[in-house]
């Protein structure tokens, strides 16, 4: 224990609370240390008076003057002397604190002085300076300085707590928990927050099994858990996908009396989305406003999220209004996740329009939102727009990821810019960034798709000095490109180069050689090769079956091209648009088109369909490309001008209470306009509109373009300003006017050609590359 102070009238001070043991009680006493003692000559005295004097601004020379004269000893007696003194003490502990005399027994009577005032952030920082620059392995000498200057401090356990606190939060958890069972066994009284910030720190490295029987631990000493102690374990069981556990502390906590905060249910909210329960955390949202807790805006994006990662776009626009009904306001984390969620759907137009809402809100996109946009635009054709979002990407202070150049540089490459794709390789490589085997494959396809198979090889060539290794889709994609090229004997080296470097075939290898056998009219060897297929495991897909469909038809084998379409049904592979076309195609040059009619009615109507696949299996609505439904029947029809049949299969599913996509809609209106059938074609436009949906801005061109030249001006008139309505997004303004324009001085061509670069822009709603997919 340190002397008394002349300084110090130790009593007058209130007498410390007594411990919960005696304090040498514990055999695992840290052996006492020499500190330096307050006790001060009369020389001392002075210097510290006429310190105190400058602090209080009672000496007008500058406290800076004495630095060279202060020693721990002065500081430490300076800091006894003022210790009630608040704003004195303050300002003397941030003079000194960094410089050399301010020893570790300054710092720890500063920590015992700062947690009494309850200044608990400037007690931290200091105290995590001590922890780092402590040379003791264990924290005990810092222990004993805490210990030997506590009752000269008039201090209470909470500095333990703040030690502790302080070592964990730098996750030096050894010494943290060594204090803590030193203050523990000298008969300090830590609290619950000694508990939650080791619990805190070993959640944080991963260690839940530690954390359960530290956690234990505290249940049998007597400490209650509080709301905090159980969100760092809901947090840590969750955030290692432990879901049930997270839940069943969850329910533990609400057993004992502990409300849930808005934090608890946030971490599981998150935690179902992250596994694909949106539902189940919707319903715990719902249980937060019964329960009168005001969900925050984590809570909202946490859901947002969730929906978006499963595609279940149009319900993010109720969580979203439900959100702003709060009078929450959504922030750069929720514009972000539903820009990214609209460009995985493919629905440009919204992600614009969201994006334009962040700008004007002041809100910034990240790179990863620009990312998405630049890969919608890609994806879209629109490579001029994917550089203008690159742009403002950097004119924004953001940096280029990865993912960033490796998408601008598949979408040059997949349009066969080969130069531009180079030049964003350097500029990715010079940025730091290694190219990955996404990036050289988009290289090799763009190679190839151009013909260039030997630029190709080259890429190959660089990628393996890299340290690349080639993929199945390096050496598919070469086969595919020898085969377009009729070169079919390198097409078959590089398949047995793939195999003897460990890389196995896969379907897509398999349909590129057999496409190759099939338009070099070699059948035989196309079977033989689709039987080898079959031999290793590799279970041939839809374009494997067409492609040979479509070498039975050229041989006029019609038999057997009708056995592969049977198989292909059996196999549970749907014959899309394109196997169908190449069955009429057959059928047709064998004049049998009545048979080739019935083929197109085959999934509605006959027997040998297998019976798990059920009528309403048939039409759902197809959102990808699969073709599974009764909408790609109507494509089908449409694209062989087949329109009363396309009619039936519609009325069908009217009669079936099946409620037509917008796809089937955007088919038929099409269709209709194409055929001239104009009136058929505008009833269905209205009837769209009036149920809801919004036409594909392919469909819309078509209609006015027939409108225009039948001269049904009203209705041109009508549907072009409606369609213009529909634009909401202020980059489409300046189009807007010169739509106006022309189409009020009759200059209908470039009326449709501003439209249609509006729809590939994504400007319109339905438009952009998914305005396309169901077009025949």
């Amino acid at each position: 224990m340190l002397q008394q102070s002349p300084l110090l009238h130790f009593s007058d001070m209130p007498l410390v609370k007594p411990y919960r043991r005696a304090l040498h009680s514990s055999t695992r006493q840290v052996q006492p240390k020499t500190l330096d003692s307050p006790f001060p000559s009369s020389s001392d005295i002075i210097f510290v008076n006429r310190a105190v004097s400058i602090l209080k601004g009672h000496d007008p020379i500058p406290l800076n003057s004495l630095s060279s004269q202060f020693t721990p000893q002065y500081a430490s007696s300076l800091l006894f002397q003022s210790q009630f003194d608040k704003p004195l003490v303050l300002r003397f502990i941030n003079w000194a604190r960094h410089r050399q005399f301010f020893n570790l027994q300054c710092k720890g009577i500063s920590i015992h002085i700062l947690t009494r005032f309850k200044l608990y952030k400037t007690a931290q920082s200091l105290a995590e300076d001590v922890a780092v620059k402590a040379t003791d392995d264990k924290g005990e000498f810092v222990f004993l300085c805490l210990k030997d200057t506590y009752h000269s401090c008039n201090s209470s356990s909470a500095v333990f707590d703040l030690m502790v606190k302080s070592y964990s939060h730098l996750k030096m958890i050894d010494k943290a928990m060594n204090i803590f069972e030193l203050a523990k066994s000298n008969g300090f009284m830590l609290t619950v927050l000694s508990y939650n910030s080791i619990l805190d720190a070993l959640i944080r490295v991963s260690s839940n099994e530690l954390a359960q029987e530290f956690y234990d631990d505290m249940v049998k000493s007597g400490v209650s858990p509080n709301v905090y102690t159980y969100n760092i374990m809901i947090r840590g069981l969750c955030g290692k996908g432990d879901l049930e556990k997270g839940l069943a502390f969850f329910k533990e906590m609400e057993k004992c009396g502990c409300l849930p905060s808005v934090v608890t249910y946030n971490t599981i909210i998150g935690a179902y989305c992250k596994i694909g329960k949106v539902d189940e955390a919707v319903k715990l949202l719902k249980l937060m406003q019964v329960r009168n807790l005001e969900p925050s805006v984590v809570t909202y994006n946490a859901i947002i999220n969730g929906l978006c990662r499963e595609g279940r776009m149009k319900e993010t626009s109720e969580v979203l209004e439900d959100m702003r009904g709060t009078g929450l306001v959504p922030d750069e984390v929720t514009y972000n996740t539903l820009v990214n969620g609209y460009c995985r759907e493919g629905n440009f137009h919204q992600a614009l329009v969201l994006h334009s809402d962040m700008l004007r809100n002041g809100l910034s996109p990240d790179v990863v939102t620009y990312t998405s946009l630049i890969n919608s635009m890609c994806k879209a054709g629109n490579l001029h727009r994917a550089m203008e979002f690159f742009d403002q990407l950097r004119a924004r202070g953001l940096y280029p990821n990865k993912r960033t150049y490796t998408t601008l540089i598949v979408g040059f490459s997949q349009q066969g810019f080969m130069n531009e794709a180079y030049k964003l390789l350097n500029e990715m490589i010079s940025s730091g960034f290694s190219p990955s085997i996404v990036t050289y494959n988009a290289l090799v396809n763009g190679h190839c798709a151009l013909g260039r198979m030997e630029d190709a090889l080259s890429v190959i060539q660089e990628m393996e000095w890299r340290g690349v290794v080639p993929d199945v889709v390096t050496y598919s994609t070469m086969i595919s490109g020898f085969c377009r090229n009729h070169n079919l004997e390198r097409a078959f080296c590089v398949k047995q180069q793939m195999v003897e470097k460990g890389v196995s075939p896969d379907v897509i290898t398999y349909s590129s050689l057999i496409q190759g056998l099939c338009e070099q009219q070699s059948l035989t060897e196309a079977r033989e090769l689709f039987q080898e297929m079959l031999r290793v495991g590799i279970q041939p897909d839809k374009f494997t079956y067409t492609t040979l469909i479509g070498a039975y038809c050229v041989e006029a084998d019609i038999k057997g091209a009708l056995n592969l379409h049977d198989e292909m049904i059996n196999k549970g592979f749907f014959p899309d648009v394109v196997t169908y076309s190449v069955l009429i195609n057959g059928l047709n040059k064998q004049a049998r088109t009545r048979e080739a009619k019935r083929l197109l009615f085959k999934l509605l109507y006959e027997q040998s369909v297998p019976n798990s696949v059920t009528y309403d299996m048939l039409i759902e609505s197809c959102n990808d490309l699969d073709f599974k439904s009764a909408t790609d029947l109507i494509k089908g029809f449409c694209m062989k001008g087949l329109l009363d049949e396309a009619d039936r299969v519609f009325e069908l599913m009217l009669q079936k209470d099946k409620k037509p996509s917008e796809a089937a809609y955007n088919l038929l209106i099409h269709g209709h306009s194409r055929g001239g059938n104009l009136h058929r074609a505008l009833h269905l436009y209205r009837e769209m509109v009036s149920v809801g949906f919004v036409p594909h801005t392919v469909s819309l061109i078509v209609l006015m373009k027939e409108l225009f030249k039948e001269g049904m001006s009203e209705e041109l008139n009508q549907v072009i300003q409606s369609t213009l309505g529909s634009c909401k997004l202020a980059d489409g303004e300046l189009a807007k006017g010169i739509v106006d324009v022309n189409y009020k001085e009759g200059n209908m061509d470039a009326v449709f050609n501003v439209l249609t670069d509006m729809a590939k822009d994504g400007l319109f709603p339905n438009s952009g590359k998914t305005a396309f997919s169901h077009m025949p």
